[in-house]
């Protein structure tokens, strides 16, 4: 019992000083990589000391980017609880990694350790999106805030989950590729599909929205899937990419237009249009268009979509309320499903003709030297952005009134 108390207090004592240690790591610039690097990697150069070596400092560098941020949040937002989990997880995160900075990257024992930590901290995470979207909730529901601070946290929450989805990646990456679970999809390089068969994702995507639709609605608009190949006429669509990636975007678009569909036709509907999917394959840029019926939104309120928060349908339940995901909720699925697009240096754009439809774009590198990660980073630009304060617009506002021309009459122009 002496000894064991001992060690302990040993370990705390020895354990880096986290705060110091995230000072020193925010000052490196995260290294982004290209999918043709996460493949050669994966293929041929790698192996799980070499990985364990970048690993071991670029994962904290990416962390200690992201926490630098979460420091210049509204002090009304890290004081909610939600919020506060969230902070502790990464200071625990960063925490662990930290045990291996000094340690011999040829030893396999420790490689070993080193990819079961980062199991568990793929674990920790799982609910960061729902737990964060939470304490934005409680803030809102405690405080008023101004349109600095509103400003300030969309700004953030893009930059922290699309670090997020880059952390995870790094993670899946080397779990898959040296960990001892068994290989699901034997073409697949970590997560990546060499081959992804980009017709197959979308028809995997639309089942599973169908499937929550009709739990919904009793009913669900068909599909219809064309697809075009610059290229070579007479191939499908595949490309290197992370199918897991393109099968979140286009489960949350299909919710999204399934919806709309759903509740512009109505209950009473004796059919439903189709939603209509359109695949081009060019030699720079692969297009998915996703079109439907139903009823558009103004065009004044596009840019709401991709605010987080920003939803027509009702509230959630708390993460680990509910087991069975609702159709639309958060508000998240749009701004998410972009940074899932931008992480390679795609995008996604919504175009609407109110009281008709929505057209869904998603734009993808075709080739994989040219998709790069996008990854933020830590600078004095960044601290000044969120430190600066709103300057007066110098565009007239729609929203303003108009003034009658009478009042000008008497002035001389």
């Amino acid at each position: 019992m002496v000894r064991l108390g001992i060690r302990l207090l040993v370990r705390v004592l020895t354990k880096p000083d986290v705060q110091a240690q995230m000072e020193h790591y925010s000052k490196f610039s995260p290294s982004p990589l290209s999918m043709k690097q996460f493949m050669d990697f994966g293929l041929e150069d790698g192996n799980c000391p070499q990985s364990f070596a970048f690993l071991k400092h670029e994962l904290p560098v990416r962390i200690c980017n992201i926490m630098k941020e979460i420091n210049l949040l509204p002090e009304k937002l890290l004081q909610m609880p939600s919020a506060k989990t969230v902070k502790g997880w990464y200071q625990q995160t960063l925490g662990d990694l930290l045990e291996y900075e000094d340690t011999d990257d040829e030893c396999m024992q420790t490689n070993g350790r080193f990819t079961d930590q980062l199991i568990t901290i793929r674990n920790r995470h799982s609910n960061v999106v729902e737990t964060m979207a939470q304490a934005v909730l409680e803030m809102r529901e405690s405080y008023a805030y101004d349109q600095h601070e509103e400003n300030n946290i969309q700004y953030f929450l893009n930059r922290f989950y699309i670090s997020r989805i880059s952390i995870r990646m790094l993670i899946n990456q080397h779990t898959l590729l040296f960990g001892s679970a068994p290989k699901t999809h034997h073409r697949h390089i970590g997560s990546i599909d060499p081959n992804t068969d980009v017709v197959s994702v979308v028809a995997d995507a639309y089942d599973s929205a169908k499937f929550l639709c009709d739990q919904y609605y009793l009913a669900s608009p068909d599909v219809e899937i064309t697809h075009i190949n610059a290229k070579d006429e007479n191939s499908g669509i595949n490309m290197v990419y992370v199918p897991s990636h393109l099968y979140h975007i286009l489960f949350e678009l299909f919710k999204n237009s399934m919806r709309a569909v759903m509740e512009h036709k109505g209950p009473s509907a004796s059919d439903y249009p189709k939603i209509k999917v359109l695949i081009t394959k060019g030699h720079h840029d692969l297009t998915i268009r996703m079109s439907d019926e139903g009823g558009g939104i103004p065009r004044s309120q596009i840019d709401q979509l991709f605010n987080y928060m920003y939803t027509t349908a009702p509230t959630p339940p708390k993460p680990g309320v509910s087991t069975i995901p609702p159709l639309a909720g958060y508000g998240y699925g749009l701004p998410i499903s972009r940074l899932y697009a931008k992480y390679f240096h795609g995008d996604l754009a919504v175009t609407s003709m109110e009281g008709y439809g929505t057209d869904t774009l998603v734009y993808l590198k075709v080739l994989s030297s040219e998709a790069n990660e996008l990854l933020p980073i830590y600078n004095h630009a960044v601290n000044k952005h969120y430190r600066s304060n709103l300057t007066a617009s110098d565009w007239s506002s729609p929203l303003a009134g108009i003034r009658s021309f009478s009042l000008c009459a008497n002035k001389i122009f």
